[in-house]
């Protein structure tokens, strides 16, 4: 019922607006009203650090909301690097957890997210938390190699998730329901260094709703120097959690835990972990 009355306001405002776009007044409204939204912005607080975040529709609105309850672990592992250390987060999405380091931790952050749909969201939020000269927006995908591919995508939507670069699966393994596509450039981690010049990390954060163990068996010499990482695994797809073990190991870290938040507990992400991977 709740989604029913969702979507018949849904098709009541787009009727509305493609009314008010027939006229000058109303392709005015419709403008301001946009403008609006994409300046609507709220304030959080975790641990005494207070953070500002664009919030133009409820997705955004939940990411900040539950900052502090959806990957509770994310957090305590950032609050355990070292003051300065430098952070690759892959899959930055609208760059939550690249500010939390910037300001927690004082970290040098590179933000590789490459949705058009996040892009926006992601710069905006780093200027508003004055983080523009300490984190590196990279928009463009890791992946397995150099050259341009598909970024295919689930959602349009502003701080949209599962979608994939190059591939045609997945955070489960399966094909993925696309419904927005466009090309651009991939590049490996050992690329990111060697050819783009990017800081060498210490510490990497990697959820890319499926494509992990791509990036990972594809950077050997960024993962035989980092101190650690968190890596978003399905324990279901087996391709995926077997590979990114193999990767990991081979480059001589130690799986120290997997956790996730209670929320996804009895969903279809309970067999979705964040691997936490340490040099010992």
């Amino acid at each position: 019922m709740k989604q029913f009355l969702k979507n018949t306001i849904k098709k009541i405002i787009q009727k509305l607006t493609t009314l008010l776009s027939s006229t000058k007044v109303g392709r005015l409204v419709n403008e301001v009203i946009v403008n609006d939204v994409m300046n609507r912005v709220q304030e959080m607080e975790h641990n005494g650090l207070r953070m500002k975040f664009t919030v133009p529709n409820s997705l955004n609105r939940f990411r900040v909301e539950s900052f502090s309850t959806k990957e509770p672990e994310t957090l305590e592992w950032i609050d355990c690097f070292p003051d300065k250390a430098v952070l690759w987060d892959i899959g930055a999405n609208v760059g939550l957890y690249s500010i939390y380091a910037a300001k927690k931790k004082n970290c040098r952050v590179v933000a590789f997210e490459p949705s058009i749909f996040n892009l926006e969201l992601l710069a905006r939020n780093l200027f508003m938390n004055n983080l523009q000269d300490q984190v590196t927006i990279a928009p463009f995908a890791l992946s397995d190699g150099l050259g341009p591919s598909l970024m295919r995508m689930t959602t349009t939507e502003w701080g949209g998730a599962l979608s994939t670069f190059g591939k045609k699966t997945g955070w489960n393994g399966e094909s993925i329901k696309e419904v927005f596509a466009f090309q651009t450039f991939g590049v490996s981690m050992d690329q990111a260094v060697s050819v783009l010049h990017l800081p060498h990390p210490n510490f990497i954060k990697m959820d890319v709703d499926g494509i992990e163990h791509f990036i990972l068996q594809n950077g050997p010499d960024v993962l035989s120097t980092i101190q650690g990482i968190l890596v978003e695994i399905n324990d279901d797809f087996n391709e995926q959690a077997e590979k990114s073990r193999d990767a990991l190991e081979r480059a001589g870290l130690t799986l120290k835990e997997k956790l996730y938040s209670e929320m996804f507990e009895d969903t279809k992400f309970s067999s979705s972990y964040n691997q936490i991977w340490a040099r010992i």
